[in-house]
């Protein structure tokens, strides 16, 4: 009995989930090639193993005649009968040719061959058993780690690979560690095998996780419309529901917020933003700020670009940590975010509407006239000497706002209306 290639069988049926007569296939087929240069000038040669002992034995065939006149391909009737007691003239008997040392000239020759063809197998149960399973969060543990910080995941009856731009800077893993991650593909690689490739940072990764923890999302009721992610340190999400009467933010946190702790558990305490949605940019980014508020807003014609002025209280948290905040809001409503303080904002106006004030333009020394704002408003500003929108021009807001009947917010629009219509 060969004992190590039984062994063989056992081991891939087992752990890698091939069976045995694909395994066996490969292995005669691999063999057929080193087994004719063993016994050459014999014809019909092949190979087969028997499944339960794993022998081998080299079939070869010859043709039954009355006289030999070729030895490798003829055999005698006499002969013949030996080996199949019924066996007639003319036709072909089965003759074991195995070589007293094919053991070791299959094992040196048939190696790499054979390694191919069993890694062949291994993909199309890869495929078999994982295609299906694209975005669907698997878990394993780490077998080893390779390649600086790229983990080997074993899954049963596979190896998976975690690559290091695959998972957060923030997580560090040991071998024996348990781990969940999103299943994103399974490719062909150069040898002609399979690999099952995970990620823990993509962000339908977090996607998954809430579509396992929020019944409403797994069920329908409750759909992710826009989600980004800087993977490890926070996450947004739109949710928007199905049902009027049912919450969607309220359902993805939970009573207690219990639902979404156990995401963020599983996350490493990354931060997660949940948004409820809207079609409207612009409300979008308002509910993405809350309860931060925008103070101006201004979108590009294409609608690619948007700029917004906050407070400067309300800035670094519109801003975030590394411009983080602004960055993945303007990837959740799919346009660039541009954030000014509102100092800022008021300095570039001041310089603006100065030199506007310096043009030679004879419109700006006519009667005062402000589209947008009530007539006595206007009265009060000529009545305080601005009876010309130059005049006005030259004015700040908070001289403006020393008029009784208008406050700091009125001087600030009468003077962005003035520069509007001027610019």
């Amino acid at each position: 009995m060969n004992k190590d290639l039984v062994a063989i069988f056992e081991y891939l049926e087992r752990e890698k989930g091939i069976k045995r007569e694909v395994i066996i296939t490969a292995i005669e087929e691999s063999l057929r090639a080193a087994a004719r240069k063993s016994v050459k000038g014999l014809i019909n040669v092949s190979v087969q193993i028997n499944a339960k002992t794993g022998n081998i034995e080299v079939i070869a065939q010859k043709e039954v005649v009355d006289k030999v006149t070729i030895p490798e391909e003829e055999i005698t009737l006499e002969d013949a009968r030996v080996l199949n007691p019924y066996c007639e003239i003319g036709q072909w008997v089965d003759i074991s040719v195995t070589p007293q040392d094919f053991g070791r000239i299959a094992a040196q020759t048939a190696r790499q061959i054979i390694s191919q063809k069993l890694r062949g197998a291994e993909r199309d149960v890869i495929y078999e058993e994982y295609r299906h399973r694209i975005n669907e969060i698997i878990s394993g543990t780490v077998k080893r780690v390779v390649r600086g910080a790229t983990l080997i995941v074993d899954l049963g009856k596979v190896e998976a690979i975690l690559p290091d731009r695959f998972y957060p800077k923030t997580e560090k893993y040991n071998v024996g560690d348990r781990v969940q991650a999103l299943l994103l593909e399974v490719r062909d690689t150069e040898s002609g095998g399979a690999e099952v490739i995970l990620s823990r940072s993509h962000p339908e990764f977090v996607a998954q996780l809430f579509s396992q923890e929020v019944p409403e999302i797994h069920e329908g009721t409750i759909i992710i419309e826009k989600i980004v992610r800087d993977a490890g340190y926070r996450t947004k999400l739109a949710v928007r529901s199905q049902d009027p009467k049912i919450d969607p933010v309220g359902a993805c946190v939970g009573i207690r917020g219990n639902r979404v702790k156990n995401i963020i558990r599983e996350l490493n305490n990354e931060k997660i933003d949940i948004i409820p949605f809207t079609e409207d940019p612009v409300q979008l980014l308002q509910n993405a700020l809350t309860p931060v508020e925008i103070k101006k807003i201004n979108v590009s014609d294409d609608g690619s670009a948007i700029s917004i002025v906050v407070t400067d209280e309300d800035y670094p948290a519109a801003l975030g940590k590394r411009g983080m905040n602004a960055r993945l809001n303007g990837e959740l409503i799919g346009a660039e975010l541009h954030v000014q303080k509102m100092s800022q904002y008021q300095s570039a106006m001041n310089i603006e509407r100065a030199q506007l004030a310096l043009a030679d333009d004879p419109a700006l020394d006519e009667p005062l006239a402000v589209e947008g704002v009530n007539s006595m408003i206007i009265e009060s500003l000529v009545s305080a000497g601005f009876d010309t929108a130059r005049k006005v021009l030259n004015a700040t807001p908070e001289q403006l706002s020393s008029i009784p009947e208008i406050s700091v917010e009125m001087a600030y629009k009468i003077l962005e209306q003035i520069r509007k219509k001027r610019v």
